[in-house]
C-alpha cells in the first residue's frame, strides 16, 4: 500500500461517524473505494420493516466517494463533498450488509467527480446509486 492509500485509510477509520455507523473499508486503491455497513438494528429506519434508514446509506456512500477522491493518483491532499446526488432505487434487505463502490472518474485543479453504487448481499440489483462532486486541496 502506498503512502497515499495509508493516510487515506487511516483518514476514513479515523472519521467518528464512519466508526458510530460500523463502516469497514474494504478495497482502496488509485481513485477507488469500497465501504462496507454490517447490519445493525440501531440503523434500522423503519422498525416494522427493518429497513436500514436512507440516511445510514448517504453517509456511506459520501464517505466511499470521499475516500475515492483522497486515493485518487492526482494526489489531493484532502476533500469535502459540494454536491451529492443520491438515488435509492430500492430498500436494502434487512439483515444484510451494504457495500458501496465509488470511483472518482475526473479531477481537475479545484473539483473531483465522482460515481458510486450501494448492493446489499443479494446484490442482484443496485440498492442506490450517487453522482457527486468534491472539493480537491492541493498538497502544501
Amino acid at each position: 500500500m502506498n503512502d497515499k492509500n495509508k493516510m487515506a485509510r487511516q483518514f476514513i477509520e479515523a472519521l467518528p461517524h464512519s466508526r458510530a455507523l460500523g463502516m469497514v473499508l474494504e478495497e482502496l486503491d488509485a481513485g477507488t473505494a469500497v465501504i462496507s455497513l454490517p447490519y445493525d438494528e440501531k440503523l434500522i429506519g423503519d422498525p416494522k420493516t427493518g429497513v436500514v434508514h436512507g440516511g445510514a446509506v448517504s453517509a456511506l456512500m459520501d464517505t466511499s466517494c470521499g475516500a475515492a477522491v483522497m486515493s485518487h493518483p492526482s494526489n489531493p491532499h484532502g476533500t469535502a463533498t459540494i454536491d451529492l446526488r443520491i438515488e435509492y432505487l430500492r430498500a436494502a434487505t434487512p439483515g444484510q450488509r451494504i457495500t458501496t463502490k465509488a470511483t472518482c472518474y475526473h479531477v481537475t485543479r479545484s473539483v473531483a467527480f465522482v460515481r458510486a453504487t450501494a448492493r446489499d448481499e443479494e446484490a442482484e440489483s443496485l440498492v442506490a446509486t450517487a453522482t457527486g462532486t468534491f472539493t480537491v486541496e492541493a498538497q502544501r
